[in-house]
C-alpha cells in the first residue's frame, strides 16, 4: 500500500511545486492514516488545510481506496 499511497503523492506534487511547496511523505498508521510533512511555501500557507483535506487527501482516497484520511503533521 505504501507505493501506491507514495504515486498518489507524487501525482500531487507537480501542482505543490508550481506555487513553490512540495510535500514529505511521513508515514501510515495502523488506522490507515497517511502523514505528511507540507514543506516550502505550502507549510506556511493559511490555505494549506483546505489544499490537504480537498485536493491531496481526495486525490490520495480515490488512487488508494483503503487510505481513511491524510494529516499533516
Amino acid at each position: 500500500m505504501k507505493d501506491r499511497v507514495l504515486r498518489a503523492l507524487d501525482s500531487v506534487r507537480p501542482g505543490l511545486q508550481a506555487d513553490g511547496g512540495d510535500l514529505k511523505f511521513v508515514r501510515i498508521d495502523e488506522n490507515n492514516v497517511v502523514y505528511i510533512q507540507l514543506i516550502g511555501a505550502c507549510g506556511g500557507c493559511p490555505m494549506s488545510t483546505i489544499t490537504l483535506k480537498q485536493g491531496i487527501e481526495r486525490i490520495v482516497k480515490m488512487q488508494v481506496p483503503e487510505v481513511t484520511a491524510v494529516e499533516a503533521v
